[in-house]
């Protein structure tokens, strides 16, 4: 490759990086305006979290075009290689992060739409929510500086969401089995809870996608 080829991959790949973050960006707000509108049941802020899910998947669409372009135009070296297919798969996960926030505010509008009195009394998902949020937001910060420590800190946080998961659906168990008549609106609460529980299981992908370009490593389904 010739140096202005390089320097014009180098700008092609920064370019695609920034990106990248920028769709993280949007889908933690898409995260977070899905938690704040199941607390307030604003019903004009859930149809804007489902509708804004297009903007997701069209920069899911571009980001893999320029990716694909980039390998065929620039045909790069074997470390360059693994950053542009980490950065696809980041890009795929963060594309189903945001079908989660779209798939959390459709049930946050059909639980407002029905009406909070059958709702089980204190079961709050926001604590689980902050969690997954931190990961991400830590996921893209360690895809930006390339960061493996905090990378892997991540990947172990995954435990923590795991475990809140688990005690949600406990607590809900446990209405459900009380008064029948909040079995609709618990069941709506595990699919947000689920939800939420696979944000985290994203943000821990996109953090083994970081190990994999520092060090060549693939440690999916691995103790770290």
């Amino acid at each position: 490759m010739t140096d202005h080829a390089s320097k014009q991959y180098d700008l092609d790949l920064g370019s695609i990086r920034a990106r990248v973050l920028q769709m993280g960006g949007l889908v933690e707000s898409q995260i977070r305006r899905a938690i704040d509108a199941l607390g307030s049941g604003d019903i004009a802020l859930i149809d804007q979290v489902i509708a804004d899910d297009h903007r997701v998947n069209g920069m899911e669409v571009a980001l893999d075009g320029d990716c694909s372009q980039l390998i065929v135009k620039r045909q790069p070296a074997a470390s360059d290689l693994r950053m542009i297919f980490a950065i696809a798969k980041t890009v795929t996960d963060l594309e189903r992060i945001g079908d989660e926030a779209q798939k959390m505010a459709r049930m946050a509008k059909s639980i407002h739409q029905r009406g909070a009195a059958q709702a089980p009394p204190t079961v709050d998902v926001r604590h689980a929510a902050e969690l997954a949020i931190s990961m991400l937001r830590r996921a893209l910060d360690a895809f930006a500086r390339l960061d493996c420590d905090s990378a892997a800190q991540v990947i172990r946080d995954d435990a923590g969401i795991d475990s809140e998961f688990r005690a949600i659906l406990r607590q809900l168990i446990t209405y459900m089995m009380e008064d029948p008549r909040t079995i609709t609106t618990a069941l709506e609460i595990v699919w947000i809870a689920k939800a939420i529980e696979r944000i985290g299981d994203h943000a821990k992908n996109m953090c083994e996608y970081v190990i994999y370009i520092v060090k060549g490593t693939d440690v999916r389904h691995t103790r770290l």
